[in-house]
Formats: C-alpha cells, sequence, structure tokens
C-alpha cells in the first residue's frame, strides 16, 4: 500500500491518501483524542504522540499536530498507523459510522436553507475537501447562516477569509436573505 501526503492551507494539517476508501458514507470528525473510540483507525492515529485531531473523508484522513510538534518527526508515525489499520482489516468506525453533513432545520425559511445546502453541496464543499476538511450547515436565523468547520478547515489561518470572502459573498450573490456567515465550534 502506497499512502500519498498533501499539503493543506492549515500548516499544522497534513493531509493523507491511503488510495482507498475511508469512509463508505458521510464523514467523521475527531478533534481531540477522547471522541475517538468508535473509530479504531482514528484511535490508531492518536496513539502517536503529537497528534491532536483526526478527520476522515471519503477517500483521504486529515491529521492536525501539536504546534510544538514538527512533521518530519510525526509523519511516519502517522503513516505507520495508517498502514497498519488497513493491513488489520478492523473497520473503520465501529456501528453508525459517520455523520452525513448537514445539521436538519425546522423553521420558517425551508426554502432559503434548502439553497443554502445546495450550493454548499455543489459549489463549496468539493473544494473544501481538496483541502482535507469539510464545512456543513449548523444553521439559519435572521440572515445569518451558522456553519461548522471541520478537519484542516478546523483551526486554519486563512478560515476566517473563506468564509467572508468566498463562502459569504457566494451565499449572498445567489440568495439574497443572506447577510452574513458566522463558524460554530471552532476559535478564528
Amino acid at each position: 500500500m502506497f499512502i500519498q501526503t498533501e499539503s493543506t492551507p492549515n500548516p499544522a494539517t497534513l493531509k493523507f491518501l491511503p488510495g482507498q476508501t475511508v469512509m463508505q458514507a458521510g464523514s467523521a470528525d475527531f478533534p481531540a483524542r477522547e471522541g475517538a473510540a468508535a473509530s479504531p483507525l482514528a484511535t490508531r492515529i492518536f496513539s502517536v504522540d503529537g497528534v491532536q485531531g483526526v478527520f476522515l473523508g471519503p477517500d483521504f484522513i486529515t491529521v492536525t499536530k501539536a504546534e510544538d510538534r514538527d512533521w518530519a518527526h510525526l509523519k511516519p508515525g502517522v503513516l505507520g498507523a495508517i498502514l497498519e489499520h488497513f493491513q488489520s482489516g478492523a473497520p473503520t468506525m465501529e456501528g453508525e459510522g459517520g455523520q452525513t453533513g448537514h445539521a436538519e432545520h425546522t423553521g420558517p425559511d425551508g426554502e432559503i436553507v434548502f439553497q443554502i445546502k445546495e450550493l454548499l453541496d455543489t459549489r463549496v464543499r468539493p473544494a473544501v475537501a481538496q483541502d482535507g476538511g469539510d464545512i456543513t450547515f449548523h444553521g439559519f436565523d435572521r440572515g445569518v447562516v451558522y456553519l461548522h468547520m471541520q478537519g484542516a478547515c478546523a483551526g486554519c489561518p486563512s478560515s476566517t477569509m473563506t468564509l467572508k470572502m468566498g463562502i459569504e459573498n457566494l451565499l449572498k450573490h445567489y440568495i439574497p436573505e443572506v447577510s452574513e456567515v458566522r463558524p460554530v465550534g471552532v476559535q478564528l
């Protein structure tokens, strides 16, 4: 098995491409070791000292390192953990699997929310996946769209610009009811 790596816009995060399916459906975000018990793969990667976060996508894995660590020292251990996992035949996830994406919305703005999710799915999420992350709909309230940033997007230095200059402008252009985009679950 040959595992490729790619840098991401977030210097603390590296994208690993094992050349096979990682998640059958959806994605799984483990911003800390404590939540990784549902994934034998994430648990194995977290066993590498210095790993702070793991995000599992359809055909990639993004790993976020501690600030005081260097990729030159961490990368071999992470590659070994991924290789061991796939050779073991263990499942990526135990039980239900990953999240399929957007939060449900109940309320008066159903048509607007449908349009927001459609634009995110067709224009935003494929591009963000190229960088090793995901952005999902979290909510819509009085013109403000709340998005959840995962993987390489969480904590990325360029995430504020991506949200404001990219996603916010796109949504405002196509949906006049959108006035602002804000992140949830991350600190920018």
